[in-house]
């Protein structure tokens, strides 16, 4: 199978079909020519070790899109170490009213994503080069995102660390997991929000699913904040 190939399309949009997302013919073109740019970066630049077009379309693009119906439309997402673009990209793709800030601390990679953005030519998308450990303390990012969310970044105990302080009263932050890392990490997290050192926070909701075409077991953990009461 060769990337951006009709079988590959097809395969992104049959295989988010089996996971309930809705993906276009218009979108998958997108995406083949944000992969086959990625192949091309991927020899220079350390964008992503997988290679095998399948894979790519099956572990980049459909879980991924997994994660779609967690998201609200027009919400302000933020997308922490994005990498080559994931999640960040391919979701707003399929949901244009998203305005999506891609952040990493890659010089290299925030290059490739803005490279990525101006060849889809994305509106309302940003990628900026910074550590998302510093955006807490910056009043331009402080409690401004309706979602943060990410793809193997860190632990999710660290995740929700850096990410809370970002997030709206009413907002979630988004992990995807792989199945056998999650269960400590859920332990763990969970310890912390019972100890309040995070108030505000809600516990973790987890749901599993499993990749179509290759077989992997993958989480979706969603914590959400509560919502800020108007006063009066």
């Amino acid at each position: 199978m060769k990337t951006g190939s009709a079988a590959w399309r097809q395969l992104i949009i049959d295989g988010c079909a089996l996971l309930g997302v809705d993906v276009l013919a218009e979108h998958v073109v997108q995406f083949a020519a944000h992969a086959e740019e990625m192949e091309v970066w991927n020899r220079k630049v350390n964008l992503t070790a997988i290679a095998d077009p399948k894979e790519v379309a099956v572990k980049h693009y459909i879980d991924t899109l997994a994660a779609a119906p967690w998201i609200p439309p027009d919400a302000l997402l933020l997308d922490i170490g994005s990498g080559a673009g994931f999640p960040g990209i391919p979701l707003k793709v399929v949901m244009p009213s998203l305005t999506v800030l891609l952040v990493d601390s890659s010089r290299k990679k925030v290059s490739f994503q803005r490279h990525v953005i101006r060849l889809l030519g994305l509106k309302q998308i940003q990628a900026r080069h910074l550590r998302v450990e510093e955006m807490g303390h910056d009043s331009d990012f402080r409690q401004q995102f309706d979602v943060v969310i990410s793809r193997a970044f860190t632990d999710l105990e660290s995740m929700v660390s850096v990410s809370q302080p970002l997030l709206k009263g009413g907002g979630a932050i988004i992990a995807l997991k792989g199945r056998a890392e999650t269960e400590n990490e859920i332990e763990s997290t969970s310890e912390m929000l019972d100890n309040r050192l995070f108030s505000g926070l809600m516990p973790p909701e987890v749901t599993r699913y499993t990749l179509p075409y290759i077989p992997s077991e993958r989480s979706i953990i969603s914590i959400k904040k509560e919502p800020v009461n108007p006063i009066g």
